[in-house]
């Protein structure tokens, strides 16, 4: 009888203690929201690091004072460590501002806004060619050389307008931007230029890093609005023959020195086992890189900011890090994962917040199926805070390259509602006055809770 007495007093008071321990989780994490809702610090310093700094591709002096920003404003809230990692960056400058022409059968000109695609080469002047239409990429690679060669290519591929989650319909359209300099190079084109990637139709065009493959003639790529896409196309199809007329002075210069900047939260239990969460810090050089990726990294900042406010002491060392060199080489992620493996750290798991600073969803999984099911447990505390995403997915770009040297490390992706995030990315729209404040505060607080959750989990 004593013994079954015992056994039951064990388990009401195992229950009683996982109860409490539920509600102070519980309790913590409405505080976390409290604290980012009416004390925050987000949007003050989303407003600084776009009104103070600007736009900072890698490579340029916005990007450098950038750097001397985020260690500054690292220190300033007292972390337990903040330091810089070296890493090498491309430096691509676009250079003028990118002039662009269209004539039909009555030889009149009509001005048209273009953007050089990152990394492009410029046009060494002014060159023009006979405009040649695709509505996709396939079509393009199923063309003859003689239909091409010599002539400015068009692709008008639009995204997928019928795909919910935005991130896929921007998957799918990212060859074009990525490929079409190599494959219209190919076949003989002078110049390619293709329908920025947005699912909105707007006048602004939208930039972003394409590739050249080796022993392919570089050619000048660039893009135009989808607004004048539609436009472009249509005129097209009611001329003979459309001449296009294109000057860029974009051009790559050598590498430069830049750096990750990186703040801790010493581990109290576990201080050898790290996890990371960032963003990136550089940014096209249009716009202020807003919502790309200034809200990540404060979303990021602004969580370690909270925990350390509320005297949250981690069981692991949490360690934030502002990625240098994600737009055009990500050389800011694959240092620091190859740097952390020589070290020979202990990495445990990573988050990255690279989708906008819309309104918070939940969180992605790139991992295992008991991983992932851990982040399920984490749902109903989070739930209230209409956290419901817990599913599957994408890490991110800067936090990737730690799957290469840290065999069955989890990458979690943070997901805000993804509907608007193409109406700004990469183009002159991202700017701080397109930012709400309130989602970006809820997403600052939705980070700390996910990460005060896995450095309870692990």
């Amino acid at each position: 009888m004593q013994r079954t007495l015992f056994f039951l007093f064990l388990v009401l008071f195992t229950h009683l203690s996982q109860s409490q321990e539920y509600t102070s989780d519980s309790v913590f994490i409405r505080t976390l929201f409290d604290e980012s809702l009416t004390q925050g610090k987000a949007y003050e310093d989303l407003r600084s690091l776009c009104k103070d700094i600007g736009a900072r591709l890698s490579g340029s002096a916005e990007a450098a004072m950038a750097v001397e920003w985020s260690k500054q404003k690292m220190e300033s809230y007292g972390f337990d460590r903040v330091y810089l990692q070296k890493v090498m960056v491309p430096h691509w400058e676009r250079g003028t501002k990118e002039a662009g022409w269209f004539k039909g059968n009555d030889q009149q000109l009509h001005k048209i806004p273009l953007l050089a695609l990152g990394g492009s080469i410029g046009t060494n002047g002014l060159i023009e060619g006979e405009l040649v239409l695709f509505h996709s990429r396939e079509e393009l690679l199923a063309a003859k050389r003689k239909d091409i060669e010599g002539k400015i290519v068009f692709v008008n591929q639009p995204m997928d307008s019928k795909l919910i989650t935005t991130f896929n319909a921007y998957g799918g359209c990212y060859p074009i931007r990525g490929y079409s300099a190599i494959d219209a190079s190919k076949l003989g084109a002078k110049a390619v230029i293709i329908r920025s990637l947005s699912l909105s139709n707007h006048p602004h065009p939208h930039t972003g890093t394409m590739q050249y493959e080796e022993g392919v003639e570089k050619i000048p790529a660039a893009a135009i609005s989808t607004q004048d896409a539609d436009m472009l196309a249509e005129f097209i199809l009611d001329q003979k023959k459309t001449i296009f007329l294109l000057d860029m002075n974009c051009q790559q210069l050598e590498d430069k020195l830049s750096y990750n900047v990186i703040g801790e939260l010493q581990g109290i239990t576990s201080p050898e086992q790290i996890i990371t969460f960032g963003g990136h810090l550089d940014s096209w050089d249009v716009g202020e890189g807003a919502h790309d990726d200034g809200a990540g990294v404060i979303h990021s900042l602004e969580s370690l900011r909270l925990l350390k406010e509320l005297d949250y002491r981690p069981q692991h060392t949490l360690r934030v890090v502002f990625f240098m060199n994600e737009e055009n080489g990500n050389m800011g992620g694959k240092t620091y994962a190859k740097q952390a493996k020589l070290n020979g750290e202990q990495h445990i798991a990573a988050v990255e917040s690279d989708r906008g600073g819309f309104s918070p969803r939940g969180f992605s999984c790139d991992g295992t199926a008991d991983q992932l099911e851990m982040i399920k447990g984490f749902k109903d505390l989070l739930l209230p805070y209409e956290l419901h995403k817990f599913e599957k997915g994408y890490g991110g770009v800067d936090i990737g390259p730690l799957k290469d040297e840290f065999e069955g490390i989890p990458l979690f992706g943070f997901v805000p509602d993804s509907q608007r995030y193409f109406d700004f990315h990469h183009n002159e729209n991202d700017v701080f006055e397109n930012v709400n404040k309130r989602e970006l505060e809820l997403g600052a607080a939705s980070m700390a809770a996910f990460i005060f959750l896995l450095d309870k989990s692990l």
